[in-house]
């Protein structure tokens, strides 16, 4: 049966006195049984610091991890019920993948039967029946890490954590191998933990997406959520690719929005003196006769689609448009923003306006 977990109060510090470093600040989450969350982020946001606490390898400055109901701050990671994968796979070289996958069943003297048993299992899953008499050297990368899977999947844990474990991987690897963990998730229903710095995983894998910038959570929500109503341009821009267009401007009476060069026919907010538009490429559309103009500078054909750089007088924008147009780099187009789809932030506080 799955395990809740919740993240209650996490503070942490490296150092002390003057010269100690805030990693992590105040982190609340809870994590439903069988939910799979992810933890996105730049490079030093307190992500992994954050997975390391919940696996008992750093403790928090303040703060209770629960696992089930229970505090285990303090307690070895060996007595939390948890499995790892990590990044490097983390294989014994000199093992098969069979005793590479049945290694922490034998720690724990599952006897010899239902060991084999177990490991054939979790090979079926992760379709490396074939595997199991092989070495790690012997293995692809895409292989090593399905077999570090299997031994976590093996020893049926109250928790997965998983600390970015596919960036070793190349780009078609990446989009087969989140695939597979997506269905083992489904498969298995143990709550999850997965680190990435990568929002297209973040996107596809998670039930709920945390958010982290500095040490803080910025939000945490389920992927429509994130997308489509971010609670700040740190978060807007972040998530989303290309990145969502930020523009800087006022309400201009009933029905109009000033940029620089044109008023776009948008009901603005107005108890916020100064504003950003946030606008995705995908609700920026072209349009002849549209007041607000500006010249192609760059036209990046994908296949599916066609992503379009416009300088404008409020700055360069990105639209998303399909694979048909016909803009050519040079070209004056006018571009209009879809209403429905505008977002408002304060320009001093960054935050979403509603």
């Amino acid at each position: 049966m799955a395990s809740s977990l919740d993240i209650a109060g996490i503070n942490k510090r490296f150092g002390k006195g003057d010269k100690s470093v805030e990693v992590l600040r105040r982190v609340d989450i809870q994590v439903a049984p069988g939910e799979f969350l992810i933890l996105v982020g730049p490079s030093g946001c307190g992500k992994s610091t954050l997975l390391g606490i919940i696996a008992g390898l750093a403790e928090p400055t303040e703060g209770e991890i629960r696992i089930g109901g229970q505090n285990v701050v303090g307690m070895p990671p060996r007595d939390r019920d948890i499995a790892m994968v990590f990044q490097s796979y983390a294989l014994y070289p000199t093992m098969s993948v069979a005793d590479n996958i049945g290694f922490a069943l034998e720690m724990r003297k599952m006897p010899k039967a239902e060991r084999e048993k177990r490991i054939a299992e979790v090979a079926a899953m992760l379709q490396i029946g074939h595997l199991l008499d092989r070495r790690p050297s012997q293995l692809s990368g895409g292989q090593r890490q399905r077999v570090a899977m299997g031994r976590a999947l093996a020893r049926q844990p109250k928790l997965f954590l998983f600390d970015e474990p596919l960036s070793n991987l190349d780009a078609k690897l990446r989009v087969e191998m989140r695939a597979e963990i997506k269905r083992l998730h489904q498969a298995s229903g143990t709550t999850s933990v997965y680190v990435t710095h990568d929002q297209v995983e973040a996107m596809t894998l998670g039930s709920r997406i945390a958010v982290m910038k500095g040490g803080v959570v910025q939000q945490l929500g389920t992927p429509s959520e994130i997308y489509n109503h971010p609670a700040n341009t740190y978060v807007a821009t972040f998530i989303g690719s290309p990145t969502m267009n930020l523009l800087r401007g006022g309400a201009q009476g009933a029905g109009q929005f000033g940029i620089e060069g044109a008023a776009l026919a948008l009901a603005a907010p107005t108890h916020a003196t100064e504003l950003l538009l946030g606008v995705r490429p995908e609700h920026l559309v072209l349009q002849d006769d549209a007041p607000w103009r500006g010249q192609v500078s760059v036209v990046e054909p994908t296949g599916p689609d066609t992503y379009v750089v416009v300088d404008t007088p409020a700055g360069n924008v990105t639209l998303r448009t399909d694979a048909q147009a016909r803009v050519r780099p040079g070209e004056r187009v006018g571009l209009a923003v879809s209403p429905a789809h505008a977002h408002w932030f304060d320009a001093r506080t960054q935050e979403r306006v509603a």
